[in-house]
């Protein structure tokens, strides 16, 4: 709807209830939330496990703005019920969603009369049989605690944004940086932003929401770079403006096949009017930068990016095997990279340009090398357990360069040296982010000449080591190809799909209020 002719009760923000008020008197605010990146076109299956729930007081542990003490600690009576956080991967089981859900539910419906909740998920979470399971969560929770409770959701920037999820919630937000180094900040403004609404005791604010039809990967919306980044830079401007209490971006999730996936942005506030105009301010420059995204690094085939690290003198020089990313909903177990990187000739020798391969989950590989021990030559097979549809398991043989035990993710992680690549195995699916990821495995990847990972962009660690970079386009369940993929159920017209497609409508839903 136009911005025009909108009811405005302009009200100041309200500070944080005093800390001083007793216990009795405070807010009662619970906290649930199931959060994981899910891709429609992998095979894989996400179990209720994956999630690995946090019930009760250990759910406080993951928020250090809620620490014993702290302004928000203190401006409420928190309680917790449940929430799960999983590694990106394949759709959620129906079992597994109806069995955290339930639990979120029944852990709700015997809490003491609830003031507000604080609703953490990622967005993109895909279940079997449902289309906006995030929203169906919210539905069965608000069945319990009721309309009059107020919900503040913290999402991803690449989660989805139905019309249904603003009509539950009363305040929702997301990152404002992809890679997300804003994460903790973001969570915390929506804890902050739901505090100092009960404190209020004013009316609900409204909410002013633009679906926009565009389904761009992440790897073309990196906010280090334009357009993104001057997208990104309005939402504060616009969260600035009188009458607004905050605003909000999302790129949406483009490995889901669900009428949902596009972008959107909401804007959230007491001024009717200013939150419309803020909504299709941003939406306006979204949709006009639309031709200029781009990847954020320079792009080519996986044997392409191969020739290019060999012929550079830049080290270590950075591939992504972007296609099957654990990070954004793939497998993981796609060994097609794998396959063509020990199918080279240059680096079959112990003495040629060295590379780390990081990585495939190949249980039955790493049981082996463990038995073997460090040094020892085993032949092994590896990959493909999941998603075959690209190549099946490799095997090759090679020297146990390392074993690690533990990893909260992997396991056990192990390191088998073939001719100059060095491949690292592990027990369960493990994203490779961190410099120490390879240091604890005895590795150097500042020494290496090519250090391929499973990644879309670079992770800042990555980056920041990097002399060279290219973002192989490889077949997986994230490909970064999305026309590749096949959608057929998001809506249509839809760019890039749709290129030639007419101008949207692109004002403001006022959400709750006639239209």
């Amino acid at each position: 709807m136009s911005s025009a002719n909108l009811p405005s009760p302009a009200l100041p923000s309200p500070a944080l209830p005093s800390p001083a008020l007793p216990s009795a008197a405070l807010p009662n605010v619970a906290i649930a939330g199931l959060a994981i990146e899910s891709s429609t076109f992998s095979p894989a299956r996400t179990d209720a496990a994956a999630f690995r729930p946090r019930r009760g007081a250990e759910v406080l542990e993951e928020y250090p703005f809620l620490a014993p003490g702290t302004p928000l600690r203190r401006a409420a009576n928190w309680l917790p019920a449940l929430t799960g956080r999983a590694l990106p991967g394949g759709m959620v089981t129906a079992a597994a969603f109806d069995e955290l859900a339930g639990e979120i539910v029944e852990r709700l419906s015997v809490m003491p009369s609830l003031d507000g909740l604080y609703f953490d998920i990622h967005g993109a979470m895909s279940v079997e049989g449902l289309d906006d399971p995030e929203a169906v969560l919210l539905e069965r929770i608000r069945a319990v605690i009721g309309p009059a409770a107020v919900v503040s959701a913290s999402m991803d920037l690449h989660g989805n944004v139905s019309r249904r999820l603003v009509e539950l919630v009363d305040l929702i937000t997301c990152d404002r940086t992809a890679p997300h180094v804003d994460t903790e900040e973001t969570r915390e403004r929506a804890v902050g932003n739901l505090v100092r609404q009960l404190g209020s005791g004013g009316p609900k604010p409204f909410k002013a929401w633009v679906p926009l039809p565009l389904l761009l990967p992440g790897e073309k919306t990196s906010t280090r770079l334009d357009p993104a980044k001057s997208v990104y830079a309005l939402v504060p401007e616009v969260e600035a403006t009188d009458g607004v209490l905050d605003a909000a971006v999302w790129v949406g999730y483009a490995w889901a096949d669900e009428p949902r996936n596009r972008a959107a942005v909401v804007v959230t506030g007491r001024d009717a009017a200013a939150v419309a105009a803020g909504a299709e301010r941003l939406a306006a420059a979204f949709w006009k930068a639309r031709a200029d995204f781009e990847f954020v690094a320079a792009t080519d085939t996986f044997a392409g990016a191969l020739d290019t690290a060999l012929a550079s003198d830049r080290r270590p020089f950075l591939i992504s095997d972007s296609g099957d990313n654990p990070t954004a909903g793939g497998a993981g177990d796609v060994s097609w990279g794998l396959r063509e990187l020990l199918a080279r000739p240059e680096f079959r020798s112990a003495d040629a340009p060295s590379v780390i391969y990081a990585s495939l989950p190949a249980p039955d590989a790493v049981a082996e090398a463990v038995r073997a021990g460090v040094g020892a030559t085993v032949t092994v097979s590896a990959g493909a357990e999941v998603d075959r549809r690209h190549a099946g398991p490799v095997t090759f043989e090679g020297v146990v360069h390392s074993i690690r035990h533990g990893d909260p993710n992997a396991v056990t992680e192990v390191v088998i040296r073939t001719g100059s690549v060095f491949v690292i195995l592990t027990g369960l699916r493990k994203p490779y982010h961190l410099e120490r990821d390879f240091t604890e495995l005895n590795l150097d990847p500042r020494s290496s000449a090519i250090v391929i990972v499973k990644i879309g962009y670079l992770e800042p660690q990555l980056f920041d080591l990097s002399e060279g970079w290219v973002l192989a386009l490889t077949p997986g369940g994230v490909d970064q190809d999305i026309a590749r993929l096949g959608h057929r159920r998001v809506e249509r017209p839809i760019y890039p799909f749709d290129a030639d497609m007419p101008e949207p409508d692109l004002g403001a839903r006022l959400i709750g209020e006639a239209e």
